[in-house]
């Protein structure tokens, strides 16, 4: 593993001079990119939802995402990624992929952007649960209870009710996909390079949600660009790092610490669309984080 971490550190420097500053030890190498992996998953969101709040479609905002993130990567890593076309477990992580960042693009219309990741946040229960399940992943019973609690500060933001927002729905189904994704990059992740699955989770997600995305296609002022080519960019970068922090460590020790997207989720909320979390939400919110710090750091 340790051979392992420092082999991919010094392929990602190539793009990126600042991981040349990144920390030797592997667990530690594999929590800093998290964290910079879920600030910027966050901010295409962010920009995702200006489009959505304007009138444009939320399927177009989920195709162009993947469209324009494999263009920005195909002339990099397409010949790598040819081969693992014909793997089957390469078309459901691109199908689950899909499946999340569509929900999630509905999800954001109405609600909350502090809010809609809160409820998100089913997501690393269900990797949990997978990874422990179907690749044998050590599972401790302090990271096990954390995980339940934090799941608990999800339902305190949701509050399922009759009154409750319907497009927070849309987000704790996008949290389930994603979780499976989680687990399914771990599951691929000896199957080709960091560069190679980025594209073939990109163009699969392209091909799979063209029909229903290109129909969609709304005029293209320099704002409407603009704000597509931020959503693409920040989602393609921050799922790019992500597959290189999962070449470091165990899913059941990485998956806490996609709760790190809630941090930069309630600020972008606040700053750009003025939007603070109620009393039961902070509440929430806090728990979530807590539970997550305390089974990352759980053996």
């Amino acid at each position: 593993m340790h051979g392992n971490g420092e082999q991919t550190t010094a392929q990602l420097a190539r793009f990126h001079p600042l991981i040349k500053m990144l920390p030797t030890v592997p667990m530690l190498r594999a929590t800093l990119l998290m964290f910079i992996a879920m600030s910027l998953i966050p901010a295409g969101d962010a920009a995702g939802k200006l489009l959505s709040t304007s009138g444009i479609s939320p399927i177009f905002v989920a195709w162009s995402r993947f469209a324009l993130g494999a263009v920005m990567v195909l002339p990099f890593f397409g010949r790598q990624a040819l081969p693992l076309i014909t793997d089957w477990r390469i078309w459901l992580r691109g199908a689950l992929l899909a499946g999340g960042i569509t929900s999630i693009q509905f999800a954001l219309r109405a609600a909350p952007l502090g809010d809609v990741f809160a409820a998100f946040f089913v997501g690393p229960l269900v990797s949990y649960i997978l990874a422990g399940w179907l690749l044998n992943e050590p599972m401790s019973r302090i990271r096990t209870l954390m995980i339940v609690v934090g799941f608990a500060g999800v339902l305190l933001v949701v509050r399922p009710s009759a009154s409750m927002n319907p497009d927070l729905l849309y987000a704790v189904l996008a949290g389930v996909f994603y979780g499976a994704f989680l687990t399914a990059s771990r599951w691929v992740s000896g199957v080709g390079q960091p560069g190679a699955l980025i594209v073939t989770q990109l163009v699969i997600a392209t091909i799979l949600c063209a029909p229903i995305g290109v129909p969609v296609i709304p005029i293209m002022t320099m704002e409407v660009w603009t704000l597509t080519a931020i959503s693409a960019a920040c989602s393609m970068a921050g799922n790019f790092i992500l597959l290189y922090a999962y070449r470091m460590a165990p899913a059941t020790t990485l998956a806490p610490m996609v709760y790190f997207q809630l941090l930069g989720a309630v600020l972008l909320g606040w700053m750009i669309f003025d939007q603070t979390p109620d009393l039961l939400t902070w509440i929430g919110i806090i728990i979530i984080l807590t539970s997550g710090v305390i089974a990352a750091r759980a053996r």
